[in-house]
């Protein structure tokens, strides 16, 4: 399993349509990617600006159709302006 994890800080002002739009996007990515498993969005209780992101794939080419689908590419043009900081990591799910 392929996982993401994101970290933005949202800019005060845009922090309730942000928090609007990342639940459209999620929502989008896990209806219209079979290879999207998880797309669970977390918000720090100690830090309003804070949106913290995990998400599964079944490898890392379905992470790319994702990078590379219109939902994504049009949530991330509308939502880039505010973002204070976007902080990407990927990893490699360990399996048991």
């Amino acid at each position: 399993m392929f996982v993401i994890t994101v970290k933005f800080v949202i800019h005060e002002e845009f922090i309730e349509k942000f928090k609007q739009r990342i639940l459209k996007q999620a929502r989008d990515s896990l209806q219209l990617e079979k290879e999207c498993h998880e797309f669970d969005v977390c918000h720090d209780p100690n830090d309003k600006t804070i949106v913290f992101l995990y998400e599964t794939y079944t490898n890392k080419e379905a992470f790319d159709v994702h990078l590379n689908s219109e939902h994504y590419k049009s949530f991330n043009e509308e939502v880039t302006p505010w973002v204070k900081e976007k902080i990407v990591t990927q990893l490699v799910k360990q399996e048991l």
